[in-house]
């Protein structure tokens, strides 16, 4: 089953499910990895939930993958040029939030995303997210407000961040305006 949908959207459920399965787990054995309940992962893998970014970070994790690792994973050919509406998008359904995949694993060696920021959105992942890889934000449009643990950035366009250790990281945008910003995921 294919992971993009018609319209270009990452199907969630798909990716999840073929994620899950290749790993070889069953829905209680990612329960247990990812803290994310059972009920809540069997109604994602039947397309009855959209979950947020940071639930979807949560079973990524636990799975051993990005987020962009995991919902990029059957959408970027081998090489070649993919124009941009054929770009896998993905939107978070609490606040906006979207990723737009450039590249990714195993087709390129790192994994490319555009993400955009809404005003008064935030979003938060646990420093488990940022264990395996290294991350670097670079914002393009607007202003990002990145908490790093307990370290704040303000990143204005055009500034670049490659994060350290891996902490508990928010992506906020406090301002008015939209955020625009690619964020490259590399193995550590």
């Amino acid at each position: 089953m294919s992971q993009i949908s018609d319209a270009g959207t990452v199907d969630v459920a798909s990716a999840v499910r073929s994620a899950r399965e290749q790993r070889g787990w069953s829905g209680s054995e990612l329960a247990a990895a990812s803290g994310v309940s059972r009920a809540m992962i069997d109604r994602i893998e039947r397309g009855a939930s959209s979950p947020t970014a940071a639930l979807l970070g949560k079973l990524a994790t636990a799975l051993g993958l990005t987020l962009s690792g995991l919902l990029g994973r059957a959408s970027s050919p081998g090489s070649g040029v993919v124009r941009d509406g054929a770009r896998a998008s993905w939107t978070d359904p609490d606040t906006g939030y979207q990723r737009r995949q450039v590249a990714a694993a195993p087709a390129f060696p790192v994994d490319v995303t555009e993400v955009h920021l809404p005003p008064g959105a935030r979003v938060t992942y646990p420093a488990a997210t940022y264990a395996f890889c290294r991350h670097l934000i670079w914002v393009t449009e607007g202003t990002l407000t990145f908490h790093e643990g307990s370290t704040v950035h303000r990143l204005q366009a055009g500034d670049r961040l490659i994060l350290g250790e891996p902490n508990e990281c928010t992506y906020e945008n406090s301002e008015d305006d939209d955020c625009s910003y690619f964020v490259v995921v590399a193995p550590a």
